[in-house]
């Protein structure tokens, strides 16, 4: 089975070899017929620490890692830096 792929910016760096990327979906509602905006927070291990606060990053499933990351982060696509 294929590992899935999402991408988001990084909201936090401050954990060793862990970052947290906020990933938003857009779908249409199925009664109001209005396009709805969800995000949510994956914990991704960053073996590297390259990953800073507000850098755009694809991150990918993988085996549990801890308790909380079960995502890598597999490429930087846009580092912005402030």
């Amino acid at each position: 089975m294929p590992k899935r792929i999402l991408q988001g910016t990084v909201v936090s760096d401050k954990n060793d070899k862990t970052v947290v990327v906020l990933v938003e979906r857009r779908f249409t509602h199925p009664l109001l017929k209005k396009t709805v905006r969800r995000t949510k927070k994956y914990a991704a291990h960053d073996a590297d620490n390259s990953a800073r606060e507000g850098d755009i990053v694809r991150i990918q499933e993988c085996r549990p890692i801890s308790r909380r990351k079960r995502w890598t982060v597999i490429e930087k696509v846009d580092a912005t830096r402030a």
